[in-house]
């Protein structure tokens, strides 16, 4: 779908469950040909928490280029078995002497992409500094491409759009915020540089509570007591997430455009 010197970026928010891979497979289908490269977060792919081998090769199959994830990647065990082995996927890249790659570096078409995985600090798990892991590779990668995108996975709206600027002062070309699942409507391009958004949002069903099932969503919220929490099975779905169009030749972002597309399965 390139023009000269543009690549037109399609990222995908947070898939949840099977609705949000059969969501993304019929989106898809259906547009494939508009796209040069495709990113989704599939953290939540697998039942809702982590990603199984078999859903790695079912999403890869659907034309998906790079796989980021979150803190819930390491929640279903095979993950350890080929996380090593996956060349599309990658897992937040401050996760401290975790296996697998915080980042890649994928050719599309005569250019190369590189893609980042972070997880922020405010309301998650205690980890690494975000700002030095990225800072680590930034300039790595810089010599391979100038086209780079972060998808900085945490709670705080604040603290997605603090570190957006920081890096958008770095030349990135894209810093998409994901993990809450509520799609943000802030879209911009900072400094005419950076592509950014707080919240891509999610893939899946819009039925339940951010994906997941009403019943087991408010039992939890009534009683407070641990239980397992079940993907919402309507088959009333959403495609959320952003396009990215890309001058190849600065690489930087030239036009954020918000995907918010209601479908049935």
């Amino acid at each position: 779908m390139s023009t000269e010197n543009k690549l037109r970026i399609l990222f995908l928010g947070d898939l949840v469950g099977k609705p949000g891979r059969l969501a993304v497979q019929k989106f898809l289908l259906q547009n494939s040909e508009k796209y040069d490269f495709v990113i989704a977060n599939v953290e939540n792919a697998s039942h809702g928490f982590g990603l199984t081998a078999k859903n790695y090769e079912e999403l890869s199959s659907f034309g998906i280029d790079c796989m980021t994830s979150g803190n819930h990647i390491w929640d279903k065990k095979d993950i350890f078995q080929y996380i090593d082995e996956a060349d599309k996927l990658i897992r937040p890249i401050n996760y401290p002497n975790a296996p697998g790659k915080g980042y890649k570096i994928i050719n599309v078409k005569e250019y190369k992409v590189g893609i980042i995985n972070a997880l922020g600090r405010n309301f998650m798990p205690v980890i690494d500094s975000p700002l030095n892991s990225i800072e680590k590779v930034l300039e790595e990668i810089k010599k391979e491409t100038n086209i780079i995108f972060i998808d900085f996975h945490t709670e705080a709206t604040a603290e997605k759009m603090c570190y957006a600027k920081y890096f958008s002062e770095k030349g990135i070309t894209a810093f998409i915020g994901t993990h809450t699942h509520v799609q943000t409507a802030d879209e911009k391009i900072i400094d005419n540089k950076t592509a950014y958004i707080s919240d891509a949002g999610f893939c899946g069903s819009t039925d339940g509570i951010i994906g997941m099932d009403y019943e087991t969503s408010i039992k939890h919220l009534l009683t407070m007591m641990p239980g397992r929490f079940e993907v919402a099975s309507s088959e009333n779905v959403c495609i959320n997430g952003v396009i990215v169009t890309v001058n190849t030749s600065s690489g930087f972002a030239e036009e954020i455009q918000r995907i918010n597309v209601q479908m049935m399965l």
